[in-house]
């Protein structure tokens, strides 16, 4: 039986259309409905409560597009409003990007030593570390902030030589602690892997928690019985304010065309929903 109810994704912006690229990839059949909360955007400079209220106001939305699951594509909702979102999906299924990435890195790490970087507001909440020591305690963490690196992914400067100089500058202390596995904390770092790939010359595994992110999720339908047997309809997307850097950017993340772009009234929705 093929459920063709969508998935919903959500981020404070549009670093976590790399989510919905690998969701794409991994489950075709599947309808993606996209929630950038672009007017409020970053979200790393907030308080914990006003996360957890966008959080909610967000999850609220997207039950009410009638999704079948709910995928959080932000690394600081994932480390500080998860249960928020839980809460408020009820009986759906939630996923946040944290969970996936430390699961895959403790597969893989053979020293038990690994590196995460991320953005300031991800390292500083240490999301990464304690949901890898949570699930080994053994495990020693480093997680380095590389402030630098979305600005530079939002100029389209990926594959530039200044970013590969950036790169080294960041990894090479994760390298000199002796780490086997790097997690890419960051949304927007999977525009980065070749770069990093290259940087690290092949001593280090790299953790894309997006693409794992999308690979649990199909394992999560799967295992409930709601996988789409085939694709009905195309995938929606809103965002709270339409810049003019909007498109530009979505094809960057997206690594390809935007279907149209909805720009919604967060407050007003919610008001009609109630």
């Amino acid at each position: 039986m093929s459920d063709t109810r969508p998935i919903g994704v959500f981020d404070s912006g549009l670093g976590g259309l790399t989510v919905v690229h690998e969701l794409r990839e991994a489950l075709p059949n599947e309808r993606l409905i996209y929630l950038g909360d672009t007017l409020r955007c970053p979200y790393g400079g907030r308080s914990i409560d006003a996360i957890r209220t966008f959080s909610r106001e967000i999850t609220t939305f997207l039950m009410k597009q009638n999704v079948k699951m709910i995928v959080v594509a932000c690394n600081t909702v994932s480390a500080v409003a998860l249960q928020d979102v839980i809460e408020v999906a009820g009986n759906i299924p939630v996923l946040g990007v944290v969970g996936p990435g430390c699961r895959a890195a403790l597969h893989t790490s053979v020293d038990k030593r690994i590196g995460v970087i991320g953005t300031k507001a991800t390292v500083r909440a240490g999301a990464y570390g304690n949901g890898i020591r949570a699930l080994d305690e053994r495990v020693t963490v480093y997680e380095k902030a590389c402030p630098l690196l979305v600005p530079l992914v939002e100029e389209g400067f990926a594959e530039n030589k200044v970013t590969e100089l950036m790169l080294e500058e960041y990894l090479d202390e994760l390298v000199d602690f002796g780490v086997d596995t790097l997690v890419l904390g960051c949304t927007h770092y999977p525009l980065l892997s070749k770069q990093i790939h290259r940087v690290l010359g092949g001593r280090i595994e790299v953790i894309d928690s997006a693409w794992w992110t999308a690979r649990e999720a199909k394992q999560i339908l799967g295992d409930r019985g709601e996988l789409a047997v085939e694709r009905e309809g195309n995938d929606r997307f809103y965002a709270t304010d339409m810049t003019e850097e909007f498109t530009r950017l979505a094809s960057i993340f997206l690594r390809g065309q935007m279907d149209s772009v909805v720009e919604i009234d967060l407050h007003n929705e919610l008001t009609e929903i109630q």
